[in-house]
Order: structure tokens, then sequence, then C-alpha cells
């Protein structure tokens, strides 16, 4: 029984926040909602252990965060990653800049080992605030354990209305270039199919989610094995990523496999757990005496985005709107960067027509910058620097 109502205690917190986001139609993010309720919970009435007895433990998180990572892999093809290189170099240079202000400045106003402990997390999602929080336990830095959650909790909350305000401004700026040249918004729709996998020439009934899993695992051997080749000069984590789009493009992998193998809400709701619970050390002392570091690495790190970007945008003859939009994708992730898009060209889109057009201008580069920064780049950053701990 004990197992049964901290699992119902973990999914109610769960629930909750992605109810009220659902509501506030993502003003709220839902991360936010549930890291609220965790950190109260465990102020209150939430045992210290009430993640871990419902089975979502260390165990479970050291098969769900290669499986992951693989599944994340599958979700882009190089040809997609190819197509939008714009919107990456943006995206990938507004992280360069956000690097550089809070390593300089930030580590001046306070000190490195909370700066490095807190940037994974601020241009990345939960994946990299996991691989920060773990090492700083391991390291013994268990006052900094909870700051890359601190920061997961907050830096949504500061992306969203700058993100939404610029797709507003690109969107306007869509709408005054086709009302002053209208064949603009005819555009040239690729219509190369996707190539059949060699897996597909399976019977159906063949494919099952056994058979998924099983595939997913090799691979995370695969990347094991490798790791281990090269002296982890290439981190675990970093070449789960990497092989998931391998063996993808090889046809080994269906493409978002984890949705195919119908387990990746499961596993998505046991690492948001098992993440919160690196919040049953934290204190309401210990919490406010962190908010100035986020703020002000918010602050500087979104200044240092909208600088690098805006230049790089230039020199690409991008829109600067789009351009910073796409670098602010590391302070959303999917699906709040997708949400957003799709918010403001509905709002704003005067027929299909144009709505149709919006979409295609915008929807790609800010899905693709998302993939590039939270994917990516963060988990790169945060294996980089758990080196310097």
């Amino acid at each position: 029984m004990i197992t049964l109502f901290a699992f119902l205690g973990v999914m109610a917190a769960i629930l909750i926040g992605e109810w009220l986001s659902t509501f506030t139609r993502a003003l709220i993010p839902s991360l936010f909602i549930t890291a609220l309720i965790f950190l109260f919970g465990f102020w209150t009435i939430f045992p210290k252990d009430i993640v871990a007895k419902a089975s979502f433990g260390t165990e479970f998180v050291s098969l769900c965060v290669p499986l992951l990572l693989v599944h994340l892999g599958t979700s882009m093809s190089i040809r997609e990653l190819a197509s939008q290189w714009r919107a990456i170099i943006i995206a990938l240079t507004g992280v360069c800049g956000t690097l550089l202000l809070t390593l300089t400045i930030c580590t001046y106003l306070f000190d490195l080992p909370t700066v490095l402990a807190a940037v994974p997390a601020m241009v990345g999602g939960i994946v990299s605030a996991l691989l920060m929080s773990e090492n700083l336990k391991g390291l013994g830095l268990t006052s900094l354990a909870a700051l890359p959650v601190y920061m997961i909790m907050f830096h949504s909350i500061f992306g969203y209305p700058i993100t939404s305000y610029m797709l507003k401004k690109e969107a306007r700026r869509l709408q005054k270039e086709r009302d002053e040249n209208p064949a603009s918004q005819k555009m040239t729709v690729s219509t190369q199919k996707e190539r059949p996998k060699v897996i597909d020439r399976m019977p159906a009934d063949y494919r099952t989610s056994a058979f998924i899993l099983v595939r997913m695992i090799l691979v995370v051997l695969v990347a094991y094995g490798s790791s281990i080749l090269l002296h982890n000069i290439i981190n675990f984590n970093i070449l789960c990523l990497l092989f998931g789009i391998v063996f993808s493009e090889l046809g080994f992998l269906e493409k978002n496999i984890l949705h195919k193998a119908g387990v990746f809400n499961w596993l998505m709701y046991g690492l948001t757990a098992y993440i919160f619970m690196q919040l049953n050390t934290s204190t309401p002392k210990g919490f406010i005496s962190f908010i100035p570091e986020i703020l002000t690495l918010l602050v500087l790190g979104t200044i240092g985005m909208y600088i690098f970007s805006l230049i790089i945008s230039k020199l690409l003859k991008f829109s600067k709107y789009m351009g910073f939009a796409t670098a602010l994708t590391a302070l959303l992730g999917f699906p709040a960067d997708y949400i957003l898009t799709t918010d403001v060209i509905k709002e704003l889109a005067r027929d299909e027509e144009e709505k149709e057009y919006m979409t295609k201008q915008m929807l790609p580069p800010m899905l693709v910058g998302g993939f590039a920064t939270v994917s990516i780049a963060s988990i790169i950053i945060a294996s980089v620097f758990i080196n310097f701990l």
C-alpha cells in the first residue's frame, strides 16, 4: 500500500502541473507547478523518499536516461538538421553568448561551482539538470545539488514572455512581407519521402514493444562499449544521442521510437519525479538564498544570447526576431516551443493561407533550434562542465 500511495502522490503532482499548464495555454509551465508541489510537499507532508517508494529510484533512472537520449536522437534526421542550418548556427551561437557572459561576469559575482552547476540546466532541460545534480551529489557538493532543479523551475517562466514577443514581431513582419509581395507565400515544399526502414519489412505482428526496446538497449550497449574504447573522451550520454541519430538513419530504429513502444510518457514521468526528488534536501532558507544567483544568471545569459544571435542573424541574412526566438528555445524546449509558435500563429493569422505560410516559415526553425540547444548542446555542456567541478 505504501508504494501505491507514493505513486499516487507523485502522479497527482505531475497531473496538476499538466492541467494548469493546459488551462493557461502553457503560460504557466507544467514543470514549474509540479516543482512547486514537490518543493512545498517536501517542506510539509511528503516523505523524503516518496519518489523512490513510487518505484522511480536510481535503478529506474539508470535505464531511463540512455533510452530517452537514444529516443531524442531518433526524433530528428540529418536531412532535417541540414535544411535548417542557419537556425542551428544561430541557436548554438546564442548559447555561446550565454556561456560567455555567465562564465565571466557571474563567476566574478558568485563562484565557479555555482555557475557551472546552473548553466547547463539554464540552456537545457531535464536530462542536463539530472546529469549536473547527480554529479554534484557524487562530488559531495550537496548544497548545490538542488540548484539545477531550481533553474529548471525558473528558466521557462523567464523565457516564455520574451519568446512570445519575438514570435509576434516575426509574425507581423511576415504579414507585411506577404502584403507587399503576395508571391512570397508560394513556397517549395519538399516531397522527398522518408526511405523505408529495414525493420518495416517485418510483419507488423512481430514489431512489438519488446522488440523495439531490445533494439534500443542494443544501441545503448554499443554507445557504452564505444565510450569505454574511447576512454570516455566522448561522454556515454552524448554517444547515446549520436547513435540514436545514426541508427535511425541506417534504418535500425524508427523515428520517435519510444512513442511507438508506448513507454515515452512513463519514462518521462519517472525522470521528472526523480529530478524533483533532488529537492528533498532543500529548505526554505536555501531556496530563497539561490534566487539572486538564478535571476542574475538568467538576465545576463539572455542578454548574451540576444547579442550573439543578433550578430549572427545579420551575417546570415536571417530575421533578427526569428533568430532571437530560435536561440531562446534553449529556455523552452519541446513542446513549449511548438505550443508558443502555434499559439502566436493562431492569434495573428488573418486567414488559413496566411496561417499555413507563417507555420512553414516559423515552426521548423523553432523545433530544430530547440533540438540543437536542449537535446544536444546542453547535454554536451553538462558533460564538459562536470569535469571542472
